[in-house]
């Protein structure tokens, strides 16, 4: 099975620790990194996908953030 995971987060080291850690666990990188400004916050958020494949059929009670 082919898995998806979509991290988003404060564009700040806590982020990229947490794609860095999904990388080190076979996740890869799905597309480019995408930034957005939140105003009311003023801050930048950040977000990047990630696909993993592993064996086994999916289902929706898979933690994908365990996997």
């Amino acid at each position: 099975m082919k898995l998806y995971r979509f991290i988003t987060g404060v564009d700040d080291s806590e982020f990229c620790h947490r794609v860095t850690q999904a990388l080190n666990n076979g996740w890869e990188l799905h597309g480019s990194p995408c930034l957005s400004f939140d105003a009311v916050k003023g801050q930048t958020m950040c977000g990047q996908a990630v696909v993993k494949i592993k064996d086994g059929d999916y289902t929706r009670d898979l933690k994908l953030g365990e996997q």
